[in-house]
C-alpha cells in the first residue's frame, strides 16, 4: 500500500532532531536530503493511516504542519493495516532502520497497557514546520479531537521522546504517567495520558 498524502516535509523538519525517528531514518544518516524525504514519505503514510482509521488534522496550510491520531481498530482491521504499514516500510526504511522501528514500537507497545486504557485515544504524530511554531498551531490542531474525545468521554495518551513538549501536553491536560529508558535510541521517553472530561 503506497502513501494515501503527499510527502510531508514539514513533519520531517519538525521531527527530524526526535531520537525514534533519528533511528528509523538511520540508513539515510550520511545524506540528509535523502533522510528528510524518507521521513516525509514516513509522514505521509502514517497521515493516511489515520485518515483510514483515526482523525487526520492539517493546517489551514497543510504545509505548516498535522496532527495523527489512531482510535481503537478491530481486530481484523488492525492485522491488515499492520501488515500493509511493515510492507511498506521495509520497503522504505531501509534494513536497519526498519529493524529499529520494529524494536522501539514493540518495546514501547508492551510498556503502555500498564498506564494507558485500553480504549484510549492515541496521538501519533504532531509536528509544526520549524518556521510556524510558537503561534498557537499546535494546539489548534489537536483542539478538535481532543473535543471529540471528551464528548465520547474517552481519555487520550501520546510518548514524547521530547522534553521541551511536556509543558505543551501538560497544558491540554496530559499528565505523565511513566517514562522508560527505550534501548534503541538510548533515549527517556514519557507516556502521557489524558483522563475522559465529561
Amino acid at each position: 500500500m503506497q502513501p494515501d498524502f503527499p510527502p510531508a516535509p514539514a513533519l520531517a523538519d519538525a521531527l527530524i532532531v526526535d531520537p525514534f525517528y533519528l533511528a528509523i531514518s538511520v540508513d539515510f544518516e550520511d545524506d540528509m536530503p535523502a533522510r528528510k524525504a524518507v521521513l516525509a514519505d514516513y509522514f505521509a503514510y502514517s497521515l493516511g493511516e489515520a485518515a483510514r482509521t483515526g482523525r487526520y488534522l492539517a493546517a489551514e496550510d497543510a504545509r505548516l504542519g498535522a496532527a495523527a491520531w489512531l482510535l481503537p481498530r478491530a481486530d481484523a482491521l488492525d492485522a491488515a493495516e499492520s501488515a500493509a504499514k511493515g510492507e511498506y516500510l521495509a520497503a522504505t526504511l531501509g534494513p536497519r532502520g526498519h529493524g529499529n522501528y520494529r524494536r522501539i514500537v514493540d518495546f514501547m507497545a508492551a510498556r503502555s497497557p500498564a498506564v494507558v486504557p485500553a480504549h484510549a485515544w492515541y496521538l501519533s504524530i504532531l509536528g509544526i514546520s520549524p518556521s510556524a511554531q510558537g503561534r498557537g498551531l499546535g494546539a489548534q490542531l489537536l483542539a478538535p479531537t481532543l473535543a471529540e474525545a471528551d464528548a465520547a468521554g474517552v481519555p487520550c495518551f501520546l510518548e514524547t521522546f521530547t522534553p521541551r513538549s511536556v509543558a505543551f501536553y501538560e497544558r491540554l491536560g496530559f499528565r505523565g504517567e511513566a517514562e522508560h529508558l527505550e534501548p534503541v535510541t538510548n533515549s527517556a521517553y514519557l507516556i502521557m495520558c489524558r483522563p475522559a472530561r465529561q
